[in-house]
């Protein structure tokens, strides 16, 4: 969000996932798209199986994309900056600037193309230890196509140039012109279900819903009145981020945390480091449908309802607002979120009053101009619609930045390549990069109760490249030791060339061999996200069983 929303004012996906099938060229990096986005990713595979698309795939790992893929560049993980500059630099010295576009709807092109001058394929190949022509001939199918798509998730956003590495994205875009139109745009992939929802309502330490800053007078002027309340209780300060948030229980800033919906004792970088916090903080409650490893920790657990519990709405990686309703009658004690909040909210001194979701939907509207046009009972008549929808006879928005960015004029953001903070060296040789599986999610809160998941995937792994796994000593199978400056976790070895030598990869969903043990703390300067897909490790063979 951070870098998108500087580059053209929007950070969501500017397209919808039913035009993907009209791109001519899809560039994907970042994102393992069949696994963590499976339902997406179908249309991907119909778009070079029945349309003739050719697939751009920018990822270490020989992922199941790979098998759709024209080219797969199988960059140094964390070098990410370097290989999309030099696909710039390519693009400027074959004259395939798209030049009205640049000149009418752009600014910043010159010093951009200053920045990028130095940036030669083969000075990036030596650094992202890919092929030079693989470079050039990835920058020429993007540039050259009559519609590319650019399609991200964690894998570009959790490194500690994160936001250096949208940017960069945002800058091929806008020197090509591949925006605003059916089958182009760029387009984050959320990790999680209504994650954009929760950034649309506010759920951000620096905006109201909307995305309007907590900084701007007029902002909080406007919510003081819609909310009725005192202007002085809203802050022109923002909030800490999550990993800000653990660092002020150390510190003893912090004397109180309630978490909802998140287990960061699986999910946080260094979880040493988060155990030590929420140990410390004065008081932990924790809102949940079940008891995990979060939970454990905390003074209050409050029951919390499942998706298929509650009622409201979800809003989609593409911007997509959609109604959900209860199929199951709440168990036990549990309750809404809305109504937990609501009363936690009014034993602090507040005095809310809300019958059902729909009156805070209609709330929200009311402050949120992207948002205006939509209300429950519109969309239980229409179904979902795509924001920014501002009137109540608007169809909604399935594609942003048609005639104009939504901050006036696209910037061209120069960026440099910035290693990562943790290097490999003689005591940890290898990288480790993390992320998930197609059979369990997240934290494994949820899927790791479901039998049918835990038989088809039963314990965590480590994926090992062959050429590794002899030099190491470790047979297919076999429990393996992985340390970090951090800390150590044992596995079962998984030996497949899906991981690149010198890479190795985890999940982090098992608690008993948690991942997040091993990463480090360093985060985004700007976006406050944590480098998860780079850290040293070191692998030795062991006896114990997993």
């Amino acid at each position: 969000m951070a870098g998108l929303a500087t580059t053209v004012g929007s950070g969501a996906m500017t397209n919808s996932i039913l035009d993907i099938p009209q791109a001519d060229v899809l560039l994907v990096t970042g994102s393992n798209t069949t696994e963590a986005h499976p339902v997406l990713s179908l249309q991907m595979k119909r778009a070079v199986r029945q349309h003739g698309a050719k697939l751009i795939l920018i990822d270490p790992r020989r992922i199941e994309l790979a098998d759709f893929a024209a080219l797969h560049l199988r960059h140094k993980p964390g070098t990410d900056v370097a290989v999309f500059n030099a696909m710039a630099h390519v693009i400027i010295q074959e004259g395939l600037v798209n030049v009205p576009f640049v000149q009418a709807r752009t600014e910043g092109y010159a010093a951009f193309a200053a920045a990028v001058a130095e940036w030669t394929p083969e000075r990036a190949a030596a650094i992202a230890e890919v092929s030079a022509a693989d470079i050039v001939q990835a920058a020429r199918l993007y540039a050259q196509a009559q519609n590319a798509a650019i399609f991200w998730a964690m894998g570009i956003t959790q490194h500690t140039t994160g936001t250096d590495n949208v940017k960069a994205l945002s800058n091929l875009a806008l020197l090509t012109g591949q925006i605003g139109r059916p089958g182009t745009g760029l387009n984050p992939l959320r990790g999680q279900n209504n994650v954009q929802g929760a950034c649309d309502m506010g759920g951000l330490p620096n905006v109201f819903p909307g995305y309007q800053p907590v900084s701007s007078a007029e902002a909080r002027q406007k919510f003081a009145a819609g909310w009725q309340t005192p202007l002085e209780r809203l802050s022109p300060t923002p909030g800490l981020t999550v990993t800000e948030i653990m660092d002020g229980a150390l510190s003893g800033r912090i004397k109180g945390i309630v978490i909802m919906g998140e287990n960061p004792m699986l999910s946080d970088p260094n979880l040493h480091h988060v155990r030590q916090a929420l140990e410390k903080v004065p008081f932990l409650a924790v809102i949940d449908i079940f008891l995990n490893e979060t939970g454990q920790l905390a003074d209050v657990v409050l029951p919390a309802a499942s998706f298929a519990e509650k009622e409201g709405t979800f809003t989609s990686t593409e911007r997509r607002v959609q109604l959900i309703r209860a199929a199951l009658p709440l168990p036990g004690e549990a309750q809404p979120d809305w109504q937990i909040l609501t009363s936690l909210a009014n034993r602090l001194g507040a005095e809310w009053e809300y019958e059902n979701p729909g009156e805070i939907f209609a709330e929200m509207a009311g402050l949120t101009g992207s948002y205006a046009g939509i209300s429950h009972a519109r969309l239980e008549r229409e179904g979902g619609l795509q924001w920014p929808c501002p009137t109540l006879d608007h169809p909604g928005t399935p594609i942003l930045h048609t005639e104009k960015f939504s901050r006036g004029l696209g910037l061209f953001c120069p960026v440099d390549y910035i290693p990562p903070v943790e290097e490999t060296d003689d005591d940890y040789p290898f990288i480790l990069s993390t992320g998930r599986i197609l059979f369990h999610w997240h934290g494994g809160t949820m899927s790791r109760r479901s039998p049918g998941l835990e038989a088809i995937a039963p314990q965590a792994e480590v994926e090992i490249n062959p050429a590794d796994a002899a030099r190491s000593g470790i047979a297919d199978g076999q429990a393996v030791r992985v340390s970090s400056r951090r800390g150590e976790v044992i596995a079962a070895a998984r030996i497949t060339s899906r991981s690149p030598q010198g890479t190795i990869f985890m999940t982090f969903h098992f608690a008993e061999a948690a991942a997040n043990l091993l990463t480090i703390g360093a985060v985004d300067p700007i976006a406050k996200i944590p480098e998860y897909k780079v850290c040293a490790v070191r692998l030795t063979p062991c006896q114990e069983s997993v």
